[in-house]
């Protein structure tokens, strides 16, 4: 059999694809206070970044930074080979887990097509197209069956799920996760994890997911951005998620084990306040 072109001797290698994400030399302080400093970083298309650290340590701070909502204190950081820009539709976002109000006077689908043209002003137009691109983000989530509801009666998990259909809309480039896993029993958890997950894998879209807890996806996370005290430590899960790189973060004490699967982490703060400017805002 004839060698495919990638393993003839002398071939050129493939070039690798452009990164979703840049940063470079990013810095982020408010006033005395530091958040990070000297970030440089890639997030390549399909994968799949978990952002962790204690409360305070700049893990939202950094979603806003990628959506253009906050400027840097010094470097620079582009998305999709351009400067981050507030309102990218090439951004996708699905929030933390909040709840509707019972009587708020929305269905599924209409809260789902928000995601399309809710940016737009102006009457609605194509209704069919926009029906049939809603009914393709519902199944594609999962929420088929509850499209005609009202949104206040959902479980929370139910409502995350159209979340995520609003995030999918326009199929980002990069997809944004803000804690999106809180206060969700465990099977949604395993739900939206795993349809976020397709996403990256499917469309190649970069996911970046802030959470405070990385068991319920780390089977699918690719690398870990650690942040504490002003300082950080990127790698895989393997080589972040060990007793001296997270001793050395906290400055503190820290061991880590893993446990049927699952990585325990004991003696961990859950905010830092250490008295030099590496504090985190």
């Amino acid at each position: 059999m004839a060698a495919s072109p990638s393993t003839v001797p002398g071939a050129p290698a493939k070039p690798a694809p452009e990164p979703v994400v840049r940063l470079r030399g990013a810095s982020l302080r408010f006033g005395d206070r530091l958040l990070w400093d000297g970030l440089d970083l890639d997030i390549a298309p399909g994968e799949f970044l978990a952002v962790l650290g204690p409360n305070g340590s700049g893990k939202t701070t950094m979603l806003r930074t990628l959506m253009g909502l906050q400027e840097l204190s010094s470097g620079t950081v582009e998305v999709a080979g351009r400067p981050a820009t507030r309102g990218s539709r090439q951004v996708g976002t699905i929030p933390q887990q909040r709840s509707f109000d019972d009587n708020t006077p929305l269905r599924a689908r209409d809260l789902v097509a928000l995601g399309i043209d809710g940016h737009k002003w102006g009457i609605r137009l194509g209704r069919a197209k926009m029906r049939a691109r809603v009914d393709e983000l519902l199944e594609l989530v999962g929420a088929t069956a509850y499209a005609d509801r009202p949104v206040g009666v959902l479980s929370g998990g139910e409502q995350q799920r159209l979340r995520a259909a609003q995030a999918l809309a326009d199929d980002p480039r990069l997809l944004l996760c803000d804690e999106p896993l809180l206060s969700l029993d465990l099977h949604h958890q395993q739900a939206v994890s795993s349809l976020i997950h397709r996403q990256a894998c499917d469309h190649g879209a970069a996911v970046v997911f802030v959470t405070h807890e990385i068991n319920p996806i780390l089977q699918y996370v690719d690398r870990v951005l650690y942040l504490a005290g002003g300082r950080f430590h990127v790698g895989t899960p393997e080589e972040v998620m060990r007793s001296e790189v997270l001793s050395e973060l906290y400055g503190s004490p820290i061991e880590v084990f893993e446990s049927n699967g699952r990585i325990v982490v004991v003696g961990m703060p859950e905010t830092v306040n250490h008295a030099h400017p590496h504090q985190g805002a």
